[in-house]
């Protein structure tokens, strides 16, 4: 089963979805889009695309388990991909993710210009793996 991973934000959102067997990630890519229902209707041309059967959304809670308005804009999203796709959304708690994903294209040797360009996607592909791992020792539920 192919799992989409999403890490929505402003301006930007990575996208990365699992192989066929849903163990690895396989495509990545970033939206470039403002309004949330131009982003809704790209995951859900992605989703149909790529076979997506259940979408992961980045949940991003304050340090301290608490839900901000970042957390409430995940939730909004999540309710319009669910009318907009018909799949199952889960929000994912998705904490030091975008953080994480800089410091790997660091590390790589990214400059600031490149890691702009590639950050989401990274991030995503890291709420996947997280979401796979968890999938894994969890089978059922």
């Amino acid at each position: 089963m192919r799992i989409m991973a999403i890490d929505y934000g402003d301006a930007h959102t990575g996208i990365a979805i699992s192989d066929p067997t849903g163990f690895l990630a396989g495509f990545t890519t970033t939206i470039n889009a403002y309004r949330p229902e131009a982003v809704a209707e790209q995951i859900a041309q992605l989703a149909a695309q790529h076979g997506a059967e259940e979408l992961v959304l980045g949940h991003p809670k304050n340090m301290d388990g608490t839900r901000g308005p970042r957390a409430e804009k995940a939730e909004a999203m999540a309710d319009m991909l669910r009318q907009v796709t018909g799949l199952p959304v889960v929000l994912w708690d998705e904490r030091r993710t975008t953080i994480d994903a800089h410091q790997i294209l660091f590390n790589s040797g990214k400059n600031a210009k490149k890691r702009k360009k590639t950050v989401d996607a990274v991030a995503a592909s890291l709420i996947l793996e997280g979401y796979l791992t968890y999938k894994k020792s969890h089978p059922n539920g």
